[in-house]
């Protein structure tokens, strides 16, 4: 079994060290945050994710895996950092890769010949080609293998995806491909399709940008059944009753660090060819704003109503159901700015302990004290609690 370096040890980075102690591989954690690295070197894990922080705490006590501020020579490096994108004066935001690009400096001053760099950070088309030129012009190596291999994960089952799901190998030639995919082979029982970077790189975001623009469909068909008293959720459920027709759910926006931004690393490309996926990521957005107003307008009826300004209970803040993860979040948006509009907001959101922003409180003291339920996101938890008949706003199909 191989030695690996894995860069980034968030929600993608840990759970795969995890998961490559589990096949019998030596794994060495890079991360720059220092609180992050000592966490993960006492047991523990900073990010909420089933069965996860048993696995580490375990290969921590075995000596399979180590985290440190700094990279240690390896035969396999990963780079699963995030890449954000930066806001810009126009309307397509810019793809961020500084720790793409960081960490493959930091892997050319330790990376030896035959080495294997592994990319599964999601990226603009053509940084598998990059981070190449990159790493061998600063370490004068030019015979490692690289290849890009997008992770396909849904957060709150990673463990179990990360070796189910098929995988994409994008070497830069085929023998990139066929080493990569030698070691794949060691812990991933799902289908490995191998294929060039560059159809590797559009594959990851090409599949987030599709469920965005379906997404995208159901929140306008979700306004529009407002308008008309129809409940969304029972008309797509019909109409998914349909064999070739699977529209997905409606919510208070989309975030996460994969739908919400990578359509716009191919829209920042090709801006001239992307109207569909452009609106799609407006049309999401827009969704937000929606249902703040939705929110703003019945708690101005109720204040009327009950002649007092009235207390706006809001469930959920993560981006989607039973996770920890704000990235993003709509959820969190949609809060924020009901405090920055200045109602009076109390907020339950039970896989975080706390907010720098705001008190959480139990479920139970939101029903309580809060006029008006506003639900967000619709967390596991939430579907086995009593609601009392108060006014309620569901954006999450909670109660459908």
């Amino acid at each position: 079994m191989a030695k690996c370096c894995i860069f980034g040890l968030g929600y993608i980075g840990l759970p795969t060290a995890a998961v490559l102690c589990d096949a019998g591989h030596q794994v060495f954690g890079v991360d720059t945050n220092l609180d992050v690295v000592e966490s993960i070197n006492s047991g523990k894990v900073h990010i909420f994710e089933p069965n996860l922080e048993e696995k580490i705490s375990k290969y921590i006590s075995s000596g399979d895996l180590k985290a440190s501020i700094t990279p240690s020579k390896a035969e396999i490096f990963i780079i699963a950092v995030p890449t954000p994108f930066n806001n810009s004066k126009n309307r397509i935001p810019i793809p961020n890769i500084d720790y793409v690009i960081s960490a493959s400096k930091t892997i050319a001053s330790v990376i030896k010949e035959g080495d294997i760099v592994i990319l599964e950070s999601t990226c603009p088309i053509g940084t598998t080609r990059n981070v190449y030129d990159l790493i061998s012009k600063i370490s004068k190596v030019k015979n490692f293998h690289l290849a890009y291999c997008p992770e396909r994960v849904l957060p709150g089952n990673i463990l179990k995806e990360l070796v189910s799901n098929s995988r994409v190998i994008g070497g830069l030639n085929q023998l990139d491909s066929d080493k990569i995919f030698n070691f794949y082979k060691t812990f991933c029982e799902g289908k490995i399709i191998k294929t060039d970077s560059k159809t590797a790189e559009l594959v990851k975001l090409s599949e987030n940008a599709f469920r965005d623009v379906n997404i995208a469909f159901a929140n306008e068909m979700s306004i529009i059944c407002n308008k008309l008293g129809v409940n969304p959720w029972e008309l797509i459920n019909i109409c998914n009753q349909h064999p070739r027709v699977n529209i997905l759910n409606p919510g208070c926006g989309v975030g996460g660090h994969c739908i919400a931004i990578d359509p716009w690393f191919i829209a920042h490309k090709f801006p001239e060819e992307t109207k569909l996926i452009q609106q799609a990521r407006n049309t999401n957005n827009q969704k937000s704003e929606w249902v703040i107003t939705q929110i703003e307008t019945k708690s101005r009826e109720l204040s009327l109503d009950l002649s007092k300004k009235i207390k706006i209970g809001c469930f959920g803040l993560s981006f989607k159901p039973d996770i920890d993860d704000l990235r993003e979040s709509p959820a969190l948006k949609i809060v924020l700015n009901l405090i920055e509009k200045g109602l009076d907001v109390i907020v339950c959101e039970p896989n975080i302990n706390s907010h720098t922003d705001f008190d959480l409180c139990d479920f139970e003291i939101v029903e309580e004290k809060a006029d008006l339920l506003v639900f967000l996101v619709n967390h596991s938890k939430f579907k086995t609690k009593n609601i009392n008949k108060k006014p309620i706003l569901d954006y999450c199909g909670l109660l459908n």
